[in-house]
């Protein structure tokens, strides 16, 4: 059986967070969302873990941080280019997404990032790997 990772994340609306990563393109495992958690897949092994801060506060001890007032965690997803950045920013900024850094073109990455409707902040890198070897 493969590895699989769960991605564990507080939200404040369910249903406004999977309209927001809906309108990235992600879709939801409808096995394991409800009215207080959303799945969104990754990919096959990839599962993040959208869960009301109700549900979440179920799983941890001690209290939930604000991911609005500090940051808990990078989340950092691949592109397979520097268009694919440009487009899942462009729709992250469209559904509500706000901007954390400025766009990073360092080659051979290339990417860019934003604070979804909670706060967890989420790049978007492009790595050109052919580049990259050529550097070497």
């Amino acid at each position: 059986m493969a590895r699989m990772i769960y991605i564990n994340l507080p939200v404040a609306d369910i249903a406004a967070t999977r309209r927001f990563f809906a309108k990235l393109g992600f879709e939801f495992n409808p096995m394991f969302s409800d009215e207080h958690t959303a799945a969104m897949v990754v990919e096959e092994n990839i599962v993040v873990m959208m869960l009301d801060r109700s549900r979440f506060a179920d799983f941890v001890t001690g209290e939930i941080s604000d991911a609005s007032s500090a940051t808990e965690v990078l989340l950092c997803l691949s592109a397979e280019s520097r268009e694919e950045v440009d487009t899942m920013l462009a729709a992250a900024f469209d559904a509500g997404a706000t901007p954390w850094k400025d766009v990073m073109d360092d080659a051979p990455m290339y990417g860019g990032s934003f604070q979804d409707l909670d706060g967890h902040v989420w790049e978007i890198l492009h790595m050109n790997l052919a580049a990259l070897h050529n550097q070497s």
